[in-house]
């Protein structure tokens, strides 16, 4: 790693130890590698899912946990550990009032999180009385509300796809009670020091019937009835849980797709570069068909697409540029000005011909 891309990592990492970044660990550009780098390694290949229909659950993407496939409870258990008292018959599973909570066997931290559900029909109940439940991560933490909330009012920070008492959603995209309904969650763990001190919140995107319902909202900490509860220090990856609120709402095709770092850096940097004679570079130097080359004291500058890039020497005719992975290569064994040159950037090899 160049010293640049080392002092930028240092810096996230070390402001993200203190706080000072509340986003940073979210996504951002990995500083290990070049812009368009050839060596990193290619996303995995992953079949998607498939669509459900009214009649029938759709398949997980190929890389997906499955929590629930319609057949078996085994990946769930009472809040305590013992068997769950949920039934399960032609491919759903549906909750048993009074039975209480279900949770995963398996903890999860960051996750892209599927889930099905149907309120029961006929309709019974008003407002948070009717076919309700909700979708837990963070153990019993953080709720994404379940609730007919079809042709139903309730308040709003409470009705289907609401962050309960915290964020509404952005709309009401409910379907008659008896269908399915799916919910597509993306969610960001919180992080806490060793200390316990909240480095930074949960945040959660969610789809409802494919609608974009709440978009990376943070949390100000657990979702709850009557307070606003602070955060409380707890491991970053915990079980999901759905709710028993007296309702028998039912569940199916429930999967998750666990999110987190995948193309560490595993090829060995390149050198800090050559020294080459003044001379030597000073013959590279001209105007080519979609390059310029000129030089900068000891070293060559490319001009590709209208921007600079000042190259380091891999050997006397193969040059590198340290942000973004340009490399240039003038033919070997040339005497005097080379009549052309190979350049690339990411991947390929382009010839341009001198024209000056």
């Amino acid at each position: 790693m160049n010293s640049r891309k080392s002092l930028l990592t240092s810096t996230v990492l070390n402001l993200a130890a203190l706080g000072a970044l509340p986003w940073a660990c979210f996504a951002q550009p990995d500083p290990n590698w070049l812009d368009h780098d050839r060596n990193r390694p290619q996303p995995p290949v992953v079949a998607p899912a498939t669509p459900s229909t009214p009649e029938q659950a759709g398949k997980a993407p190929s890389d997906a946990t499955v929590l629930f496939d319609g057949k078996d409870l085994s990946q769930w258990s009472s809040m305590d550990g013992s068997p769950t008292k949920w039934i399960t018959r032609e491919g759903y599973m549906e909750c048993v009032k009074g039975s209480g909570y279900i949770r995963t066997r398996q903890n999860f931290g960051d996750c892209q999180l599927h889930v099905e559900w149907a309120a029961p029909v006929p309709a019974h109940g008003e407002g948070q009385g009717r076919g309700n439940s909700g979708v837990f991560l963070g153990l019993d933490r953080y709720e994404i509300q379940v609730l007919d909330s079809y042709e139903s009012k309730t308040y709003a920070d409470g009705s289907a796809g609401s962050i309960y008492g915290q964020y509404p959603p952005l709309a009401n995209v409910c379907r008659p009670p008896g269908q399915w309904q799916t919910y597509d969650i993306v969610y960001t763990a919180p992080r806490f020091d060793a200390d316990g001190k909240l480095l930074s919140p949960v945040h959660l995107t969610v789809f409802h019937n494919g609608v974009l319902i709440q978009n990376n909202v943070q949390l100000t900490g657990p979702t709850s009835w009557l307070e606003r509860a602070p955060y409380q220090p707890h491991p970053e990856k915990q079980p999901i849980s759905l709710q028993d609120h007296g309702n028998p709402v039912r569940f199916r095709n429930i999967w998750l797709r666990e999110l987190g770092q995948s193309d560490k850096k595993e090829v060995a940097p390149r050198a800090a570069g050559l020294n080459l004679p003044t001379s030597l570079l000073d013959s590279y130097a001209g105007k080519y068909d979609s390059v310029e080359i000129t030089r900068e004291g000891s070293q060559l500058v490319a001009l590709v697409g209208g921007v600079k890039f000042l190259m380091f020497a891999e050997s006397p005719t193969k040059f590198f540029a340290k942000t973004t992975d340009v490399q240039i290569e003038f033919p070997a064994g040339v005497q005097g000005k080379p009549d052309r040159l190979i350049w690339s950037v990411g991947e390929g090899a382009n010839e341009a011909k001198r024209t000056q």
